[in-house]
């Protein structure tokens, strides 16, 4: 057993045991139906037992149909012992669903409550929605294999015992043997479980992120890189799917042995037991036991065991274990890197942990763009996306972002844009908060133009003038000039001809995107890649444009021209993200040489 799994069970084993203590009603009402279905297993071994050796083998066929009755009787019983033990059953299960839901509302309210450890609990929906219920259906299905193996198992054993003893001498071993043999593999096998559903995700994620950033790839010439960690991640899939098949294979060999050894066992000793007294009808009796009720209830028993027992320790730790232990907030250290902005003060920079970065720009206005040990979690144990960044942005930058796909460029940008919250820290933009902020608020401090733009069906005037209504006629014909965009208004109509979306090339698309942009009253311009479809004079023309209007100008660059054009670069790499101009950073960041290379070969 892993570190992880003992601590698990030593959280659990109190809370359970408490869960238990107050059902004690319940569950000896559970018992009693148990015993009842005990009894039932029971008195098919007996009734068939009974019917050949008192009944047909004895020249009674009328008493041998008697007690096929009986058998036939305790048959259709079962019926009525299963409708009882699911009664029982909803008094265990639905009090536990109740109280993970309580559980997990609490730990969100908790988290969100002042003083508590902050940010947005991203898990706290699938808590609610998925993983209780994943606990309530497997508790449920372990109870119902637990009880009935043990009460089927007890029954059927008296019964070969009743029969006589010489059976249990045959059966038990090999019985005995394969559930030793399964018992073995539990943990292994959950490990392995673990192993191969890590290895499966990372390199879903990895397939997920190169397939995203082809583009990128090709234009940063880092496809080789990827390629490599991509065999890597399929060679640790692989491993990891061979070694849980081979445990697989293990549990297979133990089911075998507890499921078909037995009665292979009885077959091979029928003449031995003739030779000790017992009767044909004990005999069949004791198949009856094996095949009827005892084999089933095993082969259930280590179906749930293996599946249902880990998924529920796994969903119940996280719903009852302890939240994560915050991390510590980053002590500031003087670093080598300065992020001077145009005529502004002079002033070391921090990086003052792995992933973090300060840029000090000091000016008399708020900051145009803050960000105070900002932190970035998909998920309360993920690796953080952007960890403790603190950055400052001065009114009328322009400030360019690389790096490579997935590092957090995107994420920045809907930080700052109020889309996102982040798990610890704090975003600013004009000196205001925009988390929770509502829509109507941060439209007017910032725009973000995505990659994919957005045209909607209606006219050129209507889409140009989409984030400022009251744009002149005059506005609107400098906005298409600067952009270039005439040739295409010409082509559709004019500013009052209507607008299709899906005739519209992506670069088109841009660039009425880009232009509204240009209109928009928002201080703020956000470019998360909106220049992708542009060839690089329409891209180079649009940015300086953009960057020439009052305000500032944040851009996700994905070319080195973008990025040279901008008044500061900053670089994200995942460890220690870096600022400064083109000529500092090609100095002092190892990886922004590499993407400069790349993007002049």
């Amino acid at each position: 057993m892993t570190s992880a799994e003992a601590g698990s069970l030593r959280r659990l084993a109190p809370p359970a045991r408490r869960f238990l203590a107050h059902r004690k009603g319940v569950l000896v009402r559970l018992g009693l139906w148990s015993l009842a279905e005990a009894g039932q297993a029971f008195m098919v071994g007996q009734a068939v037992a009974r019917s050949v050796d008192e009944g047909f083998l004895a020249g009674d066929p009328r008493r041998g149909l008697l007690w096929l009755g009986v058998a036939l009787v305790a048959v259709l019983s079962g019926a009525r012992v299963v409708r009882g033990v699911f009664a029982q059953l909803a008094g265990v299960t639905e009090p536990l669903r109740d109280g993970l839901v309580r559980r997990a509302v609490d730990r969100s309210m908790a988290r969100a409550a002042p003083g508590g450890p902050g940010g947005t609990d991203r898990a706290a929906v699938s808590r609610l929605t998925n993983q209780v219920e994943i606990a309530r259906d497997s508790f449920a299905g372990l109870v119902l294999t637990l009880r009935s193996f043990v009460f089927t198992a007890a029954g059927a054993l008296l019964g070969l015992l009743s029969l006589h003893p010489a059976l249990l001498v045959v059966v038990l071993p090999p019985l005995a043997a394969g559930l030793a043999l399964f018992l073995v593999t539990l943990r292994p096998m959950a490990a392995a479980q673990r192993r191969a559903l890590a290895a499966d995700e990372a390199l879903g994620e990895h397939a997920a992120s190169a397939r995203a950033a082809l583009r990128d790839l090709a234009a940063c010439g880092t496809g080789p890189g990827v390629e490599r960690r991509g065999a890597e991640l399929v060679a640790d899939a692989a491993a990891a799917a061979r070694t849980l098949a081979g445990w697989a294979a293990v549990r297979t060999a133990a089911l075998g042995v507890a499921g078909h050894l037995p009665v292979l066992a009885l077959l091979v000793a029928v003449g031995w037991l003739r030779g000790r007294g017992v009767s044909v009808g004990a005999l069949l009796g004791a198949f009856t036991y094996l095949v009827q009720s005892l084999l089933p209830a095993l082969h259930t028993l280590m179906t749930a065991l293996g599946a249902a027992g880990s998924r529920l320790l796994v969903v119940l730790d996280r719903i009852l274990g302890p939240e994560p232990e915050p991390e510590p907030e980053p002590e500031p250290a003087l670093g080598p890197g300065s992020a001077l902005g145009p005529g502004v003060e002079s002033g070391p920079s921090t990086a003052s942990a792995p992933g973090a970065a300060a840029f000090a720009v000091h000016t008399a206005a708020a900051p145009a763009v803050e960000l105070r040990a900002v932190t970035v979690s998909y998920g309360v144990r993920a690796e953080p996306v952007l960890d403790a960044l603190d950055l400052r942005v001065a009114p009328g930058e322009h400030l360019a972002v690389v790096g490579p796909s997935g590092i957090g460029k995107s994420t920045l940008t809907r930080l700052v844009a109020g889309t996102l919250a982040p798990s610890r820290g704090e975003v600013r933009v004009a000196g205001r908060a925009v988390t929770g902020r509502p829509a109507a608020e941060l439209a007017a401090l910032r725009v973000l133009v995505p990659q994919d733009a957005y045209v909607f069906s209606g006219t050129v005037g209507d889409n140009l003038a989409y984030l400022r209504t009251d744009a002149s006629r005059a506005e609107l014909g400098a906005a298409i000039d600067v952009f270039g965009l005439a040739p295409l208004v010409e082509r559709l109509g004019g500013p009052d001809a209507t607008v299709r979306p899906a005739e519209l090339s992506p670069g088109e698309r841009q660039l009425v995107a880009l232009a509204r942009a240009y209109l928009s009253p928002a201080p703020l311009l956000l470019l998360d890649e909106a220049t992708c479809h542009l060839d690089p004079a329409s891209e180079a023309r649009a940015e300086e444009a953009l960057a020439g209007r009052s305000g500032t100008l944040v851009v996700v660059a994905h070319r080195l021209s973008s990025a040279v054009r901008a008044d500061r670069i900053l670089v994200l790499d995942g460890v220690r993200a870096q600022c400064g101009t083109h000529a500092e950073l090609l100095g002092r960041s190892p990886l922004y040489r590499d993407l400069t290379g790349h993007w002049n070969s």
